[in-house]
């Protein structure tokens, strides 16, 4: 029986991997309709910004594109602390906890980062937020700044993202990625696909139990 060789740290996307904050948008916006199309301009923003700006202010930015009232970024923050975590997310922490360091790379603010990351009743080695990096993602910056707090190198570790646009940033990083894509998004045009794709985190465990061995599990959606 071969025994499992997990990588040296886990880093994960905070928002979408780990919690489920298209709920708390969608109650924000008022439908998730209205919520998707608000989400959706929020990432456009966000991942097409580069050098950080208040990430406060990106949300208000991407309400008013949407023709949301400022309301409605003020209930996004306000249902801050409900934000809730996916089905098999912190059994996957849980059972990664005492075999990888595990740290969170997340396009937020330090406030609502830490915040948000405390909910997740997990020892984390490293919280890496956008501000603190002073890029969003998938700038390299911020997955490298985590790294560089893990003392781990690239090929050493492994990215859990919640959405396609991460795969720019761990590509460049060299990060094997695991893509949780919990409400079946399509690949940003242009990204490099995630050696897994999943719609639950059921299959993380077994791929990263095998992450030493030379050919890792084929996994799928």
């Amino acid at each position: 029986m071969t025994s499992a060789t997990y990588p040296k740290a886990v880093l994960f996307d905070l928002l979408t991997a780990l919690l489920d904050s298209w709920s708390s948008w969608n109650r924000a916006a008022g439908s998730e309709t209205a919520g998707r199309a608000w989400r959706a301009a929020y990432l456009r923003l966000t991942y097409g910004c580069g050098r950080y700006v208040a990430y406060e202010q990106l949300v208000r930015d991407a309400a008013a594109e949407v023709q949301l009232p400022l309301s409605a970024a003020e209930a996004l923050e306000a249902d801050w602390l409900q934000l809730t975590p996916w089905s098999g997310a912190l059994d996957a922490l849980q059972t990664l906890a005492p075999h990888c360091k595990l740290a969170v790379v997340t396009n937020c603010s330090i406030r609502l980062g830490t915040q948000a990351a405390n909910l997740l009743p997990v020892r984390w080695d490293a919280i890496v937020t956008a501000e603190e990096a002073g890029m969003y993602k998938p700038d390299p910056l911020p997955y490298r700044l985590a790294l560089e707090k893990l003392g781990v190198h690239a090929h050493e570790a492994a990215f859990v993202a919640g959405s396609s646009y991460d795969m720019f940033g761990t590509a460049a990083v060299g990060l094997r990625t695991y893509w949780h894509n919990r409400i079946g998004l399509p690949l940003v045009a242009g990204a490099q696909p995630p050696e897994v794709e999943a719609p639950t985190l059921a299959t993380l465990v077994p791929w990263l139990s095998g992450f030493g061995s030379k050919s890792s599990p084929t996994l799928s959606r």
